[in-house]
């Protein structure tokens, strides 16, 4: 029997009445007969030809992925120069450079956690202000040994979540799957659960997860005085509270907070080493230490004590040093960038946009238009292309909002500290121009 998912996230039996009836069956008139199927000849063309037209596909995908890369490469005039874009030796050569300022390049390389890896996690702790931390090869290891040493701990396998949150969206279901969790959700709209959801909930659960901010919902957050409301409810139905803070960094200049009092409101915190500070992967996860030390016990069954961890050791480390003292700049520049594409929108006549959130609430949000993914993304690469400015990236269809809207998410970093409102406002016209 098919299954639909409910509002909490749970399969229930599909209604009757979304069975076939007996009437939409086909009858024997309408089958093939003998004559009219396929030779096995004929169906072993069919499928070349299909395999090849598949193929044809892939490469004309490759081929406008390549196209993007390299204009956005080329661009003189970018708002972030992602990491990941550039080539492999430039990316060996940044680890190069930096890795000596940041660690003795003359002691031994890690093995299975010490060296430059227990450096790592001991900055982070001192970061974070928690008794201890541990180094992960991906934050979702991170969080599912948090979530399941949680559970183990509370004798609650039920976790409290946001339907947008990344174990929802972006891990294949993993936290039922390999942990034997269940999740449900306080709250479907746009935005964290109030404290006042978590109070009503009608089930009880043992750990309530909080992204900050929220990124498939435009990067948002609460204010500091609601997600203290927040977390108090949750304590009062004696749950834990864990924090996934994969751009927990960026969170301090909304909050007005720094981050070891951010993290000091969670039981567990769990943070990214590469989608704000650019390192090349890695997460960790702090708080107790008796938590720390049996998720290294976890991190071991599930694959993750790795032999040698140090170039996204020293990668991190570099950029803590080089990225995270810069965040309150990217996070006031967005505010800027944001408020000179509404402008620019409006002076140039789209006929629909939004950014949102507006103001942002950290470095990142989103920004949606009335056209397709395809059509915007094309625009956003010719921009690139012929004028060396690269103000977007790649579209997406809209899942929620209008029918024919998309959004692109929206980054600044230290290369976009160097535009002026006008320069926003020129670009978003020239942008423009080429949809028409």
């Amino acid at each position: 029997m098919a299954d639909t998912a409910d509002t909490d996230g749970q399969s229930q039996p599909a209604a009757p009445e979304d069975q076939a009836s007996p009437g939409d069956q086909a009858s024997p008139g309408d089958q093939a007969s003998p004559g009219d199927q396929a030779s096995p000849g004929d169906q072993e063309e069919q499928a070349n030809q299909e395999e090849q037209g598949n193929q044809e596909e892939g490469d004309q995908e490759d081929a406008q992925r390549l196209r993007r890369i390299n204009a956005w490469a080329a661009a003189e005039r970018v708002l972030i120069r992602a990491p990941m874009n550039l080539s492999l030796g430039e990316r060996l050569t940044a680890l190069a450079a930096g890795a000596g300022a940041v660690t003795d390049l003359d002691r031994p390389a890690d093995i299975y956690g010490d060296g430059v890896v227990a450096e790592l996690e001991e900055r982070i702790a001192g970061l974070l202000g928690t008794e201890a931390a541990a180094f992960f090869p991906t934050g979702t290891m991170a969080q599912q040994v948090a979530l399941r040493c949680w559970a183990g701990r509370t004798g609650n396998p039920t976790v409290a979540l946001h339907p947008l949150a990344h174990p929802e969206v972006h891990e294949r279901g993993a936290l039922g799957a390999v942990s034997g969790l269940r999740t449900v959700h306080p709250t479907s709209a746009p935005r964290l659960p109030t404290a006042q959801e978590i109070r009503d909930f009608e089930e009880p659960f043992g750990t309530l997860m909080l992204e900050l901010p929220l990124r498939d919902a435009g990067f948002v957050l609460p204010t500091w005085e609601e997600l203290q409301d927040v977390v108090a409810a949750a304590r009062e139905r004696d749950a834990v509270v864990h924090i996934d803070g994969a751009r927990l960094w960026e969170c301090a200049p909304h909050f007005g907070r720094e981050l070891p009092e951010i993290a000091a409101l969670a039981d567990s915190v769990y943070v990214s080493f590469y989608k704000t500070l650019g390192g090349l992967s890695g997460a960790a996860l702090a708080g107790p230490a008796s938590l720390i030390e049996e998720a290294r016990t976890w991190r071991h069954r599930y694959g993750g004590q790795l032999f040698q961890q140090f170039p996204a050791a020293l990668a991190a480390l570099i950029g803590l040093d080089q990225e995270l003292p810069q965040l309150p700049s990217y996070v006031a520049q967005a505010k800027v960038v944001a408020g000179a594409l509404a402008e620019g929108f409006s002076a140039a006549g789209a006929p629909w946009f939004r950014v949102h959130p507006e103001p942002p609430h950290t470095h990142q949000f989103q920004v949606w238009l009335p056209y397709g993914a395809d059509v915007l993304t094309e625009a956003a690469v010719r921009q690139a292309e012929e004028t060396g400015v690269s103000l977007f990236r790649k579209w997406y269809p809209a899942a929620a909002g209008p029918p024919g809207t998309s959004f692109t998410e929206m980054t600044v970093g230290r290369e976009g500290l160097q535009w002026t409102a006008d320069d926003v406002r020129d670009a978003v016209r020239e942008f423009m121009e080429r949809l028409v």
